[in-house]
C-alpha cells in the first residue's frame, strides 16, 4: 500500500510555477531583460560624455552656449550619480555600463584638479580680490587682506567711497601702491611704471605694473577686471563685451617685454571658457597647476565656478588656494610662487 503514494523523481511539483520561475528567468535576457532595459537611460549617458568631450564644438554663435557651457562644466559630474541611481532602480546593465563613459570623460578632463598639488618652496605670495562695489565693511576686508600675509595684492571693483577706506587700512602692511579706475595694487616690493591697460570699457579697470622683487629680479603684474556676464532669456550668455576685453588684454600681456608676467583679477571666466583663449593660451593657472580642487570663488556663498583667477608666464607656481570670505561677493584667491 505504501507503493502506491510514492512518486517518480519531478513528480508531486507545480508545473505553472516551475514554468513561471523559467519564464522570469529568460526574461531576464529578453527584450525586458537587464541588457534591453534602460536603453533611454543609456542614450542620456552617452549624450552627457559626448558633451563633454565635444564641449568646445558647441558653437557660440547662438548665446555663446558654448562659453556657458564650458563656465559650469565640471558641474555636469551631477548627471552622472543621478543617472546611477536611476539604472540601479531600472536594474539596467546596458545603462550602467554606458554611464562608464562620462566618468571616464569627467576623470580625464579635471581628475588632476582634485588632487593636492600644492608644493613649497616659494618667495613671493600674490592675491587678488573682488571685494565687491556694495562690500558692507571695506576696512573689515582689507585687514582679512594683511592677515593672508601676501606680498603682492591686487584689488577690483574699488568704488570711490570705499577707496580710501582701503588705502587707509592697506598702506602700514603694504607701502607701495597703484590705483588706476577702479582697480589696485599694493605691495610689500617696489613698484614702477605704474599705468592703465586699455581694454575699451569706458572707464580703466586694467593696469599694468613692474614689481621689484627681493632678489632684484623685476617682473610684470597686470591686474584685470573683465566685464561683467549675465544669462538672460533672450540674449543668452551676454559675455561679447567681455570677450572683447579678453582679447585686447591677451594683446597687451603677448606684447610684454618683461618674460616674468604675473595676471591677477576678476576676468570673470574660467579656464574652460574658449573664449578667454588669448590670455588663457599664453599662461599657466596657479590653481591648476599647484592648487588642491576646484578653487571655485563665486559666489561667495555657495562657489559655483572660478572665476577670480592667478596666472603667470615665466614664473613657476608653488602652490594656490583660497582665501576665507569677506564682506565680499567673491572669494579671495592667493598663491605663493617661485621668481
Amino acid at each position: 500500500m505504501a507503493q502506491a503514494f510514492m512518486t517518480e523523481p519531478g513528480q508531486g511539483q507545480d508545473p505553472g510555477r516551475a514554468g513561471s520561475r523559467a519564464g522570469r528567468l529568460l526574461n531576464w535576457w529578453r527584450p525586458e531583460g537587464m541588457w534591453r532595459r534602460g536603453i533611454v537611460l543609456a542614450v542620456l549617458a552617452v549624450l552627457l560624455g559626448l558633451l563633454m568631450i565635444l564641449h568646445a564644438q558647441l558653437p557660440n554663435t547662438v548665446g555663446n552656449l558654448g562659453s556657458l557651457l564650458e563656465t559650469f562644466l565640471p558641474w555636469l559630474a551631477l548627471g552622472i550619480p543621478l543617472l546611477l541611481v536611476f539604472a540601479v532602480l531600472r536594474r539596467s546593465a546596458t545603462a550602467l555600463v554606458a554611464l562608464l563613459l562620462p566618468a571616464v570623460v569627467w576623470v580625464s578632463l579635471f581628475g588632476g584638479l582634485v588632487t593636492d598639488k600644492k608644493g613649497t618652496g616659494g618667495n613671493l605670495t600674490v592675491a587678488t580680490h573682488n571685494v565687491d562695489a556694495d562690500n558692507p565693511d571695506p576696512t573689515g576686508t582689507a585687514k582679512d587682506i594683511v592677515a593672508s600675509g601676501a606680498d603682492v595684492v591686487a584689488l577690483e571693483e574699488l568704488s570711490g567711497t570705499a577707496l580710501p577706506k582701503y588705502k587707509e587700512a592697506l598702506a602700514k602692511a603694504y607701502p607701495y601702491s597703484t590705483v588706476q579706475g577702479t582697480v589696485g595694487l599694493w605691495s610689500k616690493r617696489p613698484l614702477s611704471d605704474a599705468a592703465p591697460v586699455d581694454i575699451r570699457m569706458g572707464w580703466t579697470r586694467a593696469l599694468r605694473a613692474t614689481v621689484t622683487a627681493a632678489d632684484g629680479q623685476k617682473f610684470a603684474v597686470y591686474v584685470a577686471h573683465l566685464p561683467s556676464v549675465r544669462v538672460k532669456l533672450k540674449a543668452g550668455f551676454t559675455a561679447n563685451q567681455r570677450d572683447g576685453s579678453a582679447a585686447l588684454l591677451g594683446e597687451a600681456i603677448k606684447a610684454e617685454p618683461l618674460k616674468k608676467v604675473v595676471l591677477l583679477g576678476d576676468l570673470n571666466g574660467t579656464m574652460n571658457d574658449r573664449s578667454l583663449a588669448p590670455v588663457t593660451a599664453q599662461m599657466r593657472s596657479a590653481q591648476g597647476a599647484a592648487g588642491d580642487g576646484f578653487g571655485f570663488t563665486w559666489p561667495a556663498a555657495f562657489p559655483m565656478a572660478r572665476i577670480d583667477q592667478i596666472m603667470m608666464k615665466g614664473i613657476d607656481p608653488v602652490s594656490a588656494w583660497t582665501l576665507p570670505a569677506t564682506g565680499s561677493d567673491h572669494l579671495p584667491v592667493a598663491a605663493s610662487i617661485k621668481i
